[in-house]
């Protein structure tokens, strides 16, 4: 890859971490940093309802969903930057041919290729059917 695709590739990667760290600021401002009771609004003292208290737990288990997605994107963008200045960019990390220009645009911090992809996909699902629909851990 030449000099030039990198210096653009780093450039989209940039962009799309300024992006995710905003989602993730709000996520955090919006949902995270405030107390069941103040989400809802409710200012009396008495107590929440519990369909109301269910739905805000749900809420904030979505939010903790969002912002945990966030952060796996944030440092899969950092590693793609690390590969950008050792020059390792753009290759697939599994197989080390190169990950079609197409899909670094759509996905800069991608570190495999299609191919290599669908077969790590295929690993978790089966992974996943086997342990009797529990994802395993990262």
């Amino acid at each position: 890859m030449t000099k030039k695709d990198l210096d653009r590739y780093k450039k989209l990667l940039l962009k799309k971490k300024e992006e995710v760290s905003a989602a993730m600021r709000h996520i955090e401002k919006d949902a995270l940093s405030q107390s069941p009771r103040d989400a809802a609004g409710d200012l009396s003292g008495y107590a929440l309802h519990i369909a109301d208290i269910a739905t805000d737990s749900y809420d904030r288990e979505f939010s903790l969903g969002l912002a945990t997605n966030a952060q796996r994107i944030l440092y899969e963008i950092d590693e793609a930057l690390k590969r950008v200045v050792e020059k390792g960019f753009g290759n697939c990390l599994s197989c080390s041919k190169p990950i079609n220009r197409r899909r670094l645009t759509a996905i800069p911090y991608a570190s495999l290729c299609i191919a290599c992809q669908s077969k790590e996909e295929t690993k978790r699902r089966r992974s996943v059917s086997s342990s009797g629909g529990l994802a395993p851990e990262i």
